[in-house]
């Protein structure tokens, strides 16, 4: 599954410079995760790191975007360029 950045987001800004996928960016109001790049940090770490920086617990994963870890893995390596 990819994450998704809730309401909660109070703009600190820590999340943004963790995800080593560029998947994090700031939205109209608060920050945002593009699915397309969130692997959950699969292929780099063994948690993701957004939600291990975030100080108030906003960033769980989006329930409508499931996948699996061979595929967080999949799209891991086409973003990376190693597929």
């Amino acid at each position: 599954m990819a994450l998704k950045i809730t309401d909660d987001c109070i703009n600190c800004d820590v999340c943004e410079p963790e995800c080593p996928n560029g998947a994090i960016s700031q939205g109209e109001e608060i920050y945002v995760i593009d699915p397309g790049l969130c692997t959950e940090c699969v292929g780099h770490y063994d948690e993701p790191q957004c939600q291990q920086v975030c100080p108030v617990d906003c960033i769980p994963l989006d329930e409508s975007r499931v996948e699996n870890k061979e595929q967080l893995m999949e799209k891991y390596l086409q973003i990376t360029g190693k597929a």
